[in-house]
């Protein structure tokens, strides 16, 4: 795992953030397989600050890849402050289910490198699990959500929708559906 022992510079950690956040658009748009070099020209910086930052590419892309899942801890909070819980839950679902095979990609790219994806995420676990959470509870008690569901229930219910999504060839409007039924599966029965 990419560890920085000493704390950086303000200009190195910029470059840091500028160069994680160019290179999760450049895996997105041309796959795990894309060069650092198209990283670092895209990132307007030279290949040395990227091997300086990242000295592997395994290094890059395992730090692009627990940058998302922070980044997913921190929407989740951000929509647990919602006025709508019901809305922020089923929101936060969708945004999961349509970035899952970037995510995905990232894995098994990680994976094939050798790296624990498992032990890579650990760090940021606690954090998402706690993240989702708030927002399942705040979506139950406001009764958008069934009381019956918990956090591995969502967790499985999301594995299974963006795997689906990622590996449907059928049209959006399509997966579109799919995702609805999922989410009207989450929402509280009514009589009848």
């Amino acid at each position: 795992m990419v560890t920085n022992e000493r704390p950086l510079r303000s200009d190195a950690r910029r470059n840091r953030a500028k160069l994680l956040d160019v290179a999760e658009r450049v895996f997105a748009e041309k796959g795990t397989s894309a060069s650092t070099e198209e990283v670092a020209r895209r990132a307007g910086v030279g290949i040395g600050t990227v091997f300086r930052h990242f000295p592997t590419k395994g290094d890059l892309l395992e730090a692009v890849f627990v940058a998302r899942l922070r980044r997913l801890a921190d929407e989740a909070d951000r929509l647990a402050e919602s006025a709508d819980p019901g809305e922020a839950f089923f929101t936060f679902f969708a945004q999961m289910v349509r970035s899952a095979p970037e995510k995905n990609a990232l894995s098994e790219a990680l994976a094939a490198a050798g790296v624990d994806v498992t032990e890579t995420a650990s760090p940021i676990k606690d954090a998402f699990r706690t993240s989702v959470s708030t927002l399942l509870e705040r979506a139950q008690r406001a009764g958008a959500v069934r009381a019956d569901i918990g956090f591995a229930e969502v967790i499985t219910l999301l594995v299974s929708a963006s795997h689906g999504a990622e590996h449907s060839f059928t049209a959006p409007d399509v997966q579109s559906r799919a995702l609805a039924v999922v989410l009207d599966g989450l929402r509280p029965r009514t009589g009848g």
